[in-house]
């Protein structure tokens, strides 16, 4: 009992001291206070953002310090932007590999489907058959940056979309998809390595490799 009552008002404080800090606009109290009940509850979160799109400068620096990449996408949109570009022009001296897992177009087990039918209900455009126009044009690109870059390859799985994961090896980017929203508008969880969730999406990540084509 005394450790509950312990529990319930180190949480309700801490509560307390991000909500003070986001009215007294400071970042610093939140990371901390993140940092510290991360390290507590072993999930190894070193940064949160309230949106997928606003952890893109940090993936771009991220991605340029690392020595391999691992990409499970949804779409893959992100592989044709910013974040990447520095990747696909063959700056990055220290990369040694990247391994890029994208949907199925032709959709064997109707996942794409399924996503396009949570999507629909929050934005009438996607209608039938547009995700998997979507992710083959974006194979379509990829397919050309694996023919320029011997240390990209290129997998397609057959599996429930309900996350994007960046992982390098120092961080992983998670985020899990809603029904509700655009993976962009989704939170997003950066975790560090060595932490339990890192460990979790990088054997995701290795099983879903080994299983597709």
């Amino acid at each position: 009992m005394r450790e509950l009552v312990i529990g319930i008002a180190s949480s309700l404080i801490a509560t307390g001291l991000t909500v003070a800090a986001g009215w007294f606009g400071l970042s610093w109290p939140r990371k901390l206070l993140l940092r510290l009940l991360s390290r507590v509850s072993g999930l190894g979160v070193v940064r949160a953002y309230k949106k997928q799109s606003a952890a893109n400068t940090a993936l771009a620096a991220d991605l340029r310090a690392a020595r391999w990449i691992k990409v499970l996408a949804g779409r893959g949109n992100e592989l044709t932007r910013d974040s990447f570009q520095e990747v696909w022009r063959q700056r990055h001296t220290r990369l040694r590999s990247v391994q890029i897992l994208l949907p199925d177009p032709a959709d064997p087990g109707r996942w794409l489907q399924s996503r396009e039918e949570e999507m629909r209900r929050v934005d009438p455009g996607f209608e039938s058959g547009l995700l998997a126009k979507q992710v083959s044009a974006n194979i379509a690109y990829l397919s050309a940056v694996v023919a320029a870059n011997p240390e990209v390859e290129m997998r397609l799985f057959d599996a429930p979309h309900t996350c994007r994961a960046i992982i390098t090896d120092h961080f992983a980017y998670f985020t899990p998809y809603l029904s509700s929203a655009h993976g962009r508008n989704t939170p997003c969880f950066v975790f560090g390595n060595g932490s339990v969730m890192y460990d979790h999406l990088l054997r995701t990540f290795e099983n879903l490799w080994s299983a597709g084509r």
